[in-house]
């Protein structure tokens, strides 16, 4: 941990683009709790006595409104890029536990938290959801599903999907919302089958809302387009129907005719989720509510609003003397906006600059949750002051794929190709007369290829043709097409690649993501369990004099104090002293700005046909080729890795390769040359 420290206070963290040196960040402060108290009981309590079954009739017979908490999943993953870590969520959890035993469930997993836990914050996913469980045992813990995709980007096999929905379930979590970005029942329907046949959990399916109902223009997403698909769901076992509204989309009036005509449709529950980007969305919710919507999804107070859920605390003022009023404490919800308010501010950098609500949304469609992904990827390949370009490329993109359902992860596939057009000065019409010569994003190109399933009325055959190239596309299950995974060999295997210590579920992580878990296994090797360091200093390290405190175990603290940072030596290396309980203890720290040296490669020639370039600024992950070697026309040459978007550039004609110019690992701009062919 001292080691990590060093490293942080000397390098910085790499995740942070930017320090703010006159910034406060004030201690946040837990509201008070009984802690050696029994907990009241909650909904997870009635989930055990009555079963799902039972626990669906119970919701759909009651006639308060009931709030789902978004604020430990996708509140922060819409507004600062999911860093909240689990230091700031379980420091707070009883305490909210004991003091609203009322709320219908909190959302804490899946998403893109699983991912970004293990890629940035150093964090093993199962384990911020049992230490939740534990803190949480009384109220019903939430997860969000991408139906085949699980909690990736891309399809899996079958088994894998059902071991993972198995594990979730016995590590923590009551409620699966199970979608899919395409709505497409084949992927949705297997994984509520997981849920009934493997857990005593709730099968929440969701159907994902774009367009508008109300327009008569648009008459691809119609209310039968919905309802159709509710009473799927509901066929497919589901325990409660979803409303997914990713973007903010819904309308109150909209509303009103959706959740009515749903109430007419399915006998099931009716939950209903979306994002403030345009700040309508609380009259949405008193439109649904008075329409007989049965849960709607809040985020509290200092983390809401924006891309991020409507305010809880205000949702629950306006239901107040209301028939359908459920009472809640409202000091004590502030309280807690209180505390969520303070812990903000050590996530600064990663707020997504969003400073209004904008109606703007209404035009390009933008999940709220990928809205604050988005800029950080603009800033990364060097397009910060085009974030607008990037927003209308965005909207042009949609309506190039056939106006698709935007939502992770067909929604960063759109991105993708939005931040790729944008980046190479490429127009719509250049996809269509030029996309013969051009190498798209990966996962555009695995989109096309069915590898996400396929969208309401099919994909653009023309279009199709452009980016595949000779590729032959799926038109069933990409699922089907994968090896079943043995579990027994492959866990065995993977024990003895990394560590014998290693749980089922460290495997998951790895077969979900295996060059993620790679880095964090490595991160956990070379630093321990750094999670329980305080949030400002993981982010920013310590400053000379600061002390603070880490706690390492139940009742094991070790108090770190920064006594001095050395001068460098000939080597670079700075002296750090430290007192640890008591005891100084001092570690060398490479600092890594004194050998920065701006690297110039050597730039592509663009009227050389003969030079293959980078096609925007990223890492050169994969050199697929040898000097010497022959390609034929569209084989792969090399993969460029840029915020976790992957383009394969292949070759435009039959060649050989006459120089390979840059390494595997080689940081490079855009134009860059990479190979030259002969």
């Amino acid at each position: 941990i001292v080691k990590f420290l060093g490293e942080i206070t000397v390098n910085g963290n790499p995740d942070v683009k930017f320090v703010d040196d006159s910034k406060v960040c004030l201690k946040p402060i837990v509201p008070e709790y009984q802690r050696f108290g029994s907990y009241p009981k909650g909904t997870k309590d009635l989930l055990n006595e009555l079963g799902p079954e039972r626990f669906a009739e119970w919701l759909r017979k009651e006639k308060i409104i009931h709030y789902t908490d978004t604020t430990m999943r996708d509140a922060h993953q819409s507004l600062f890029a999911t860093r909240m870590r689990s230091f700031d969520m379980l420091r707070v959890a009883e305490s909210y536990a004991k003091n609203h035993p009322d709320i219908f469930s909190f959302e804490v997993w899946g998403g893109a938290t699983f991912d970004v836990a293990l890629r940035f914050l150093h964090e093993d996913p199962w384990e911020r959801l049992a230490e939740l469980r534990k803190a949480i045992p009384n109220v019903l813990l939430q997860m969000l599903f991408r139906g085949s995709n699980g909690v990736g980007y891309k399809a899996y096999p079958d088994n894998m999907v059902e071991k993972f929905v198995e594990k979730s379930w016995e590590t923590g979590v009551d409620i699966f919302r199970i979608f899919d970005s395409l709505n497409w029942m084949k992927s949705i329907g297997p994984c509520i089958e997981y849920v009934r046949s493997r857990t005593e959990g709730i099968a929440e399916g969701a159907m994902c809302y774009t367009g508008d109902i109300l327009n008569p223009e648009r008459n691809k997403y119609t209310l039968e387009y919905y309802l159709q698909l509710a009473k799927d769901i509901e066929n497919a076992g589901a325990h409660i129907l979803a409303i997914k509204d990713m973007a903010g989309l819904l309308k109150p009036y909209a509303a009103t005719e959706l959740v009515t005509a749903l109430k007419d449709t399915v006998k099931i529950p009716i939950h209903l989720h979306t994002h403030d980007t345009s700040s309508l969305q609380p009259a949405t919710y008193l439109k649904a509510i008075e329409a007989g919507v049965d849960v709607v999804d809040v985020a509290i107070g200092s983390i809401s609003g924006l891309t991020s859920q409507p305010n809880f605390n205000s949702v629950v003022e306006m239901m107040r003397f209301n028939e359908r009023e459920h009472p809640i404490d409202i000091h004590m919800l502030n309280e807690f906006s209180n505390y969520f308010e303070r812990v903000r501010d050590h996530y600064y950098p990663f707020e997504s600059g969003l400073k209004a609500s904008t109606s703007s949304v209404y035009e390009h469609e933008i999940p709220g949750g990928q809205y604050s992904n988005l800029k950080p990827q603009a800033v990364a390949l060097g397009l910060a002051d085009r974030f607008e370009d990037i927003k209308l490329m965005y909207s042009e993109v949609n309506d190039l794929f056939g106006d698709v359902i935007k939502v992770t992860p067909s929604s960063k596939v759109v991105g993708d190709m939005a931040l790729f057009l944008v980046s190479n000065g490429f127009t719509i019409q250049d996809v269509l007369e030029k996309g013969d010569t051009i190498s798209f994003p990966e996962s555009v190109v695995d989109f096309f290829m069915g590898r996400l399933g396929q969208p309401p009325g099919g994909f653009p055959k023309d279009l199709q043709k452009i980016i595949l190239k000779d590729k032959e596309p799926f038109t069933d299950r990409p699922n089907s097409h994968l090896e079943p995974i043995d579990f027994d060999k492959g866990f065995a295997e993977f024990k003895k690649q990394f560590d014998d210590t290693l749980k089922m579920t460290d495997y998951l992580s790895y077969l979900m993501y295996p060059k993620v878990f790679e880095d964090y296994y490595a991160k956990t090797k070379e630093f321990g369990d750094i999670s329980k360091v305080p949030t400002g200093n993981f982010f920013f390290g310590m400053r000379q004099r600061e002390e603070t405190l880490v706690e390492i175990g139940e009742g094991k603290n070790i108090i770190i104090e920064l006594l001095s940072i050395g001068p460098p030596d000939e080597n670079g290396l700075r002296t750090l002293f430290f007192r640890v309980n008591g005891m100084t203890r001092n570690i060398e720290i490479l600092d890594k700005s004194l050998n920065i040296q701006k690297q110039e490669n050597e730039k592509a020639d663009k009227d050389n046909s003969k030079h293959i370039g980078a096609p925007l600024q990223g890492m050169l992950s994969k050199v697929l080729v040898k000097k010497g070697e022959k390609v034929k026309k569209n084989q792969p040459l090399f993969i460029i890795e840029a915020m976790k978007m992957e383009t394969t550039v292949t070759a435009t004609e039959d060649s050989s390769i006459v120089r390979v110019v840059l390494e595997d690992g080689t940081l490079v701009e855009a134009d860059d040359l990479v190979l030259v062919t002969g």
